[in-house]
């Protein structure tokens, strides 16, 4: 194993069998958290709807992130012989 590949190892971790960055996850964790929070604090005090805003505020947060972060997965094919 290169120098290389194990720089990349440690500014990776391992999630449900997939390899994520962290500074990403940590960028999309705050998004998310952020725009859930503040769709359930800015909505009126009648139930159900903190938890209607508050999931359309965790969408927001979900389409946000997938904009602002790009995928970094390669795909290779590979013929069989």
């Amino acid at each position: 194993m290169s120098i290389k590949d194990q720089n990349k190892d440690v500014e990776n971790i391992e999630v449900w069998e997939d390899l994520v960055h962290i500074r990403d996850l940590v960028i999309c964790l705050v998004i998310c958290s952020l725009t859930t929070l503040g769709g359930y604090l800015i909505a009126p005090n009648e139930p159900p709807t903190p938890l209607i805003v508050g999931l359309i505020g965790a969408v927001v947060g979900f389409i946000l992130c997938s904009i602002i972060i790009k995928p970094k997965r390669t795909f290779r094919y590979e013929e069989e012989k």
